[in-house]
């Protein structure tokens, strides 16, 4: 495919809590900070190219969280595209603590959130963030604080939309009691598809449905394998028909794949212009679910 066909338009459009439409394949923004998601990356200059690379090949949705480095990751945003493109929808969240490399720890008391909040308010140079998503439920906190709390920050005009990240049917369906949920993050891609249930619930109810760590295709994509040999048949890779499989799998799915580099994000967008026959996305289902 050639690069004059490379952009995120391809990959059709959703419109998240009814007002915010977005170009469904998006940006993952957590791989922009040092190992274990930890202080700034190895190459700040790139990690600033990576992101204004993205907006000119129409990404027009960027998730990333005040976990992520921590701050750095919106900081860096920040940085490398304020002011915003009026298209440009930056998802953010907030629920889990660091304490070092690889270290994450739920905390959703009230107040943390709120001050969380107001810091990537901050961080991002906004003066409202437009999804805010709780990045974990914490189990020693009421959810009824938790996503009280977020609701009356929505209300203050802080937040324009509230979603939630790695939760359960049940779990939406009580927090959508208390505040309206227009989002889910969950593990979800080709070769691990546990949220199916969530995904399903996601489709009937009109809510956006981002999947992380979506180009995981592990021994799937070993060579010689029908994964590989697919790719080959296609004249594409592997992770890029993981991510054509995820956009072919439910108009909902806003799938994010990450990187530090242009050219890995540009091999990623590119996906977006691979059309799947029925037969091809049927093969990659049963060998995902054959695993």
């Amino acid at each position: 495919m050639s690069v004059e066909k490379m952009s995120a338009k391809l990959s059709g459009t959703f419109t998240i809590g009814g007002d915010l439409t977005v170009n469904r394949l998006g940006y993952g923004a957590m791989q922009l900070t040092g190992p274990g998601v930890w202080g700034d990356p190895r190459d700040p200059d790139e990690a600033v190219r990576v992101l204004r690379r993205a907006v000119e090949l129409d990404v027009t949705f960027i998730d990333t969280a005040d976990s992520y480095g921590p701050f750095v990751s919106e900081m860096l945003i920040k940085k490398a595209l304020h002011p915003y493109p009026k298209d440009l929808v930056i998802a953010t969240k907030a629920g889990l603590t660091r304490s070092g490399p690889d270290d994450w720890r739920p905390v959703g008391r009230p107040e943390y959130l709120r001050q969380q909040v107001h810091l990537s308010l901050r961080h991002l140079g906004l003066e409202r963030i437009d999804l805010l998503q709780l990045h974990r439920i914490d189990p020693k906190v009421p959810l009824e604080e938790q996503i009280g709390e977020l609701k009356l920050l929505q209300d203050e005009g802080k937040i324009r939309h509230i979603g939630l990240s790695e939760v359960s049917v049940e779990e939406i369906e009580a927090a959508n009691k208390i505040a309206k949920i227009v989002s889910v993050q969950n593990l979800y891609n080709l070769a691990k598809r546990d949220a199916e249930p969530v995904l399903q619930y996601c489709e009937q109810h009109q809510i956006a449905f981002i999947p992380w760590f979506p180009l995981a295709t592990g021994q799937l994509a070993k060579p010689g394998g029908p994964l590989d040999e697919m790719a080959n048949r296609l004249g594409a890779k592997p992770s890029q028909l993981a991510l054509a499989w995820l956009l072919k799998r439910s108009p909902v799915m806003l799938p994010i794949p990450g990187t530090s580099s242009v050219a890995h994000l540009e091999e990623n967008m590119t996906a977006a212009g691979i059309s799947l026959s029925d037969a091809d996305f049927q093969t990659l289902t049963e060998i995902g679910s054959a695993k």
